[in-house]
C-alpha cells in the first residue's frame, strides 16, 4: 500500500511549510501522533538480519548483542572472516547510522551492507549502534546511548571483541545524524577519557554529518530544495522532533550548530592534547557543505589534525547507496586509520 502523506494542512502551517511545498512527513515516511510521538512506516526501510554463521563465501560475520535491554539499545558487530585465521587484532570502528535522529536503525539493509563492506575493505571490526530515536527520546538521549556503548565495550566479555579487537585503536564514525552523534559522543568521551580505559579512541570519522543553524549558509540556500529529502521543511521538521523540549526551534542549539560561539573550545583543546585526528568527508552537492568546511576550520584553528575529503557534485550520504563511491570512501578510511 503506498504511503499517504500525514502532515495535514494544519500541521503544515504549524511547521511553517507552505501549501504545495514538499510534505516532510511523506518524504520521511512518518506520521505525527497527537501524543507527540511518531509512527514510522518501516516497510519503506527494508531490514537485513545478522548472519553469525554465514556461508563460507560470505567474507564477514555479523551478530546482534544487547547493551541495555530496558532501553532496547543494541549493537551489530561485523567481524571479517579473515580475522579468524590471523593472529593480529583489528581496529574497532564504532558506527552510528543516519536518519535525522528520528528514523532508521542499525539493521536497515543500506546500513547493514555499508558496514559489512567497510569491515572487509578496511579490515576492521565494525560495531554499529542501534540508539534510541526522537521524538520519543529527544537529544541528548542518543549521545547518552553512545557513551553507554563505549563503557560497555571497555568491560565486555564478548568474544568477538576480546579476541579480535585492538582496544587501543578505536574510531568513532557516523553518517549524517550519526556523524553529528559521533562528533558529540567524541566531545563527551574526550572529557572523560580516563574512565574509558583500556578503550583508547584515536579519532573521529565524520561522514556528511548533519548540522544546521539559524542563519542559512550559501550552500543551504542554493541546494536545500534540489532534493526532497533535504528540503528545508524536512530538515527543520527533523530538528523540531529531535532537539530538547523548549529548544525545538533553536537551530543554534549546541546539538545542532557546532560553530556557535566558535565551537566547543575547551573540549577541542582536549582532543588536540589527546592526539586524536578527525576525518571529514563531504561533497559540494550537499546543502550542509559550508557548515562542514566551517567546522574543519574551527578544529584546525584549535590545532586538531583534520583530514578533509570534499568532492565536487554528489549528494548527501551518497556513499550509502552507491557501491563505487563507497569503495573510494573505504579506501580513504583505511588510509586514515592506518596512517601514523
Amino acid at each position: 500500500m503506498p504511503f499517504v502523506s500525514s502532515c495535514g494542512s494544519q500541521k503544515r502551517r504549524i511547521l511553517g511549510v507552505e501549501e504545495g511545498a514538499v510534505d516532510p512527513c511523506q518524504v520521511l515516511h512518518i506520521s505525527l501522533n497527537p501524543d507527540g510521538s511518531i509512527t514510522r512506516h518501516d516497510d519503506n526501510w527494508p531490514k537485513t538480519p545478522a548472519t553469525p554463521d554465514p556461508p563460507i563465501d560470505i567474507p564477514v560475520l555479523s551478530k546482534d548483542v544487547f547493551i541495555n535491554q530496558s532501553t532496547n539499545v543494541w549493537v551489530r558487530i561485523f567481524l571479517p572472516r579473515q580475522a579468524l585465521l590471523d593472529h593480529n587484532k583489528l581496529p574497532l570502528i564504532v558506527y552510528f547510522h543516519g536518519g535525522g535522529f528520528i528514523i532508521c536503525s542499525a539493521d536497515m539493509t543500506a546500513f547493514h551492507n555499508f558496514c559489512l563492506n567497510m569491515a572487509v575493505q578496511v579490515q576492521a571490526v565494525v560495531l554499529s549502534v542501534k540508539y534510541r530515536l526522537a521524538p520519543e527520546h529527544r537529544l541528548p538521549t542518543a549521545y547518552d546511548d553512545a557513551i553507554e556503548v563505549l563503557h560497555w565495550i571497555k568491560t565486555t566479555t564478548e568474544e568477538w571483541l576480546t579476541k579480535y579487537v585492538d582496544f587501543s585503536n578505536c574510531f568513532l564514525m557516523g553518517n549524517s545524524a550519526g556523524g553529528n552523534l559521533a562528533y558529540h559522543a567524541g566531545l563527551r568521551a574526550a572529557a572523560e577519557v580516563g574512565n574509558l580505559q583500556p578503550l583508547k579512541i584515536r579519532g573521529l570519522i565524520l561522514h556528511h554529518p548533519f548540522f544546521g543553524g539559524t542563519n542559512k549558509t550559501d550552500s543551504e540556500l542554493r541546494l536545500a530544495d534540489k532534493n526532497p529529502l533535504y528540503h528545508r521543511s524536512v530538515v527543520e521538521l527533523a530538528w523540531n522532533l529531535c532537539l530538547p523540549i523548549g529548544a525545538e526551534a533553536d537551530l543554534d542549539h549546541e546539538y545542532c550548530n557546532p560553530a556557535v560561539e566558535g565551537g566547543s573550545k575547551v573540549v577541542l583543546d582536549q582532543i588536540k592534547r589527546l592526539g586524536w585526528k578527525v576525518m571529514m568527508s563531504g561533497c559540494y552537492g550537499d546543502p550542509v557543505i559550508d557548515r562542514l568546511i566551517e567546522l574543519v576550520k574551527i578544529m584546525e584553528e584549535k590545532g586538531v589534525q583534520v583530514v578533509s575529503h570534499f568532492v565536487e557534485g554528489g549528494s548527501h550520504s551518497m556513499e550509502i547507496g552507491d557501491a563505487s563511491k563507497a569503495m573510494v570512501l573505504y579506501s580513504q578510511i583505511k588510509d586514515f586509520i592506518f596512517s601514523s
